[in-house]
């Protein structure tokens, strides 16, 4: 079997899953029961400054009758007496000594208020220090979470603070409510991080009862802003690791980087490990489906690394970077179309009116006798019968320009497949045509005449 365990920046754990700090890393109860059912780690729910909390607190996004693609929370950290937290930690601490315990923490922006909050920690026995730099709502407004993540001097000046007086291994939690998250992310190691986590929740609002018209969730007849996480953030999520793992400098540091952000099964664990990330972080998938979820996470990555030939998770992590790449550097010579295959085809015609309303109109309806049809068209035509079946999709590959937007909204697996034919250019990237004809990064005329040149024709 594939062996799980890590080493993380110091902190050791079984496997690389880990509850991340929010409500279901509440207590030491909690926390007992998930290690129960195999998580390798918990990152405790965030401690430090007093805060009292609201209700109601979560608002979920469902569609088409799938529930929480995404939950928005206006839960603050813990509302927990700080005393009562830390006893629990060293409890759970002592009785779990194999399992990683990272404490979340948030305080003041001010070293003497990081230098108690550290001592406290450290005498629990943790395994290490969350910075949480990422928290949206409520404590943000209080110059704490986002209020320093998004602002790279201060996440560099609380990381110095917390750094210089500790030798746990400090970890900052990056905000992805910001313009450019390599940024923080330099600030945080010039402070010492001895590794990152990413993301934080999105600040949103995440909807409004069309009948109430308050902003859900509603809390008294008001409403506000809260933090957005999730399924539906997993491509964020990815994105922004990706940014830091394509990073120069964060490559060069060698810090581990935890990953989360709408990892729900094993497929979405292991996207994150192939894209550098080295300890994965859970909260919504718990949320709606309890601790045993793991066990199913666990099984499932260890099941797939065997088939794959992976040993270990260091086999797999960032094995899928080298594919990454910027626009410039992507093959303008690559061609693929669209084929239907007609045994899997049920005859929606979601594909053709896709393609014909907002594609490329290269997707025609044709009949069983050969007949280009409409959608709505009647069977008979001029008194006699044209088809006796519905028309069937057929993509002009002459035309198609391999966009994938009929691949995508089909509702049948495998029915529509994007293959790759030869487009008889040569290869050849934005950056190295304009560097070879850069007229044409700047006139329509250049342009034109290099598609003539190449016999591209747009329609």
């Amino acid at each position: 079997m594939a062996d799980l365990s890590i080493n993380f920046a110091g902190i050791r754990a079984p496997n690389p899953f880990w509850l991340a700090s929010a409500p279901p890393t509440n207590s030491g109860h909690q926390i007992h029961r998930a290690f129960e059912h195999g998580w390798g780690g918990a990152v405790w729910k965030t401690i430090g400054a007093p805060v009292l909390n609201i209700s109601n607190r979560y608002g979920g996004l469902s569609i088409a009758g799938q529930r929480l693609l995404a939950i928005n929370n206006v839960e603050l950290i813990s509302d927990r007496p700080l005393d009562v937290n830390l006893r629990e930690i060293a409890e759970v601490k002592r009785m779990w000594p194999d399992r990683a315990v990272i404490v979340s923490a948030m305080v003041d922006a001010d070293p003497q208020a990081w230098k108690d909050i550290v001592a406290m920690i450290e005498d629990t026995g943790a395994d290490g220090i969350e910075l949480n730099y990422g928290c949206p709502q409520g404590m943000s407004e209080r110059g704490m979470g986002a209020a320093v993540g998004q602002v790279p001097e201060m996440c560099e000046l609380n990381t110095h603070w917390v750094t210089s007086i500790t030798k746990l291994p400090v970890i900052v939690k990056l905000t992805p409510n910001i313009t450019h998250i390599v940024d923080p992310a330099h600030a945080a190691l010039a402070g010492g991080a001895n590794a990152l986590s990413l993301i934080n929740t999105i600040n949103s609002v995440m909807k409004i009862d069309l009948d109430t018209l308050r902003i859900t969730p509603n809390i008294g007849g008001r409403g506000t802003h809260g933090g957005y996480a999730g399924p539906a953030v997993k491509p964020i999520a990815l994105n922004m690791l990706t940014e830091l793992m394509s990073d120069p400098q964060v490559r060069a540091s060698g810090v581990p980087i935890s990953g989360m952000g709408g990892i729900v099964t094993w497929r979405d664990a292991a996207e994150f490990l192939l894209l550098g990330a080295t300890s994965l972080q859970v909260c919504t998938a718990a949320m709606h489906y309890g601790y045993r979820i793991v066990e199913d996470m666990i099984d499932g990555l260890s099941n797939w690394m065997d088939e794959k030939g992976f040993a270990t998770i260091y086999d797999v992590a960032g094995k899928a970077l080298p594919q990454t790449s910027t626009f410039g550097e992507l093959d303008l010579a690559y061609q693929a179309v669209a084929r239907i295959d007609p045994d899997k085809c049920i005859n929606c015609n979601l594909c053709y009116v896709a393609c014909n309303d907002t594609a490329h109109q290269c997707i025609d309806l044709v009949t069983g006798g050969g007949v280009r049809v409409d959608p709505g068209y009647d069977i008979r035509a001029n008194g006699r019968q044209v088809a006796d079946t519905r028309p069937q999709p057929v993509v002009r590959e002459s035309d198609c320009v391999g966009c994938a937007l009929c691949a995508n909204v089909c509702p049948v697996d495998g029915c529509i497949e994007m293959v790759s034919v030869p487009s008889g250019r040569e290869s050849v990237t934005w950056d190295q045509l304009t560097a070879q004809r850069p007229e044409i990064a700047t006139s329509w005329d250049a342009m034109m005449a290099y598609r003539r040149e190449q016999g591209i024709d747009i329609h």
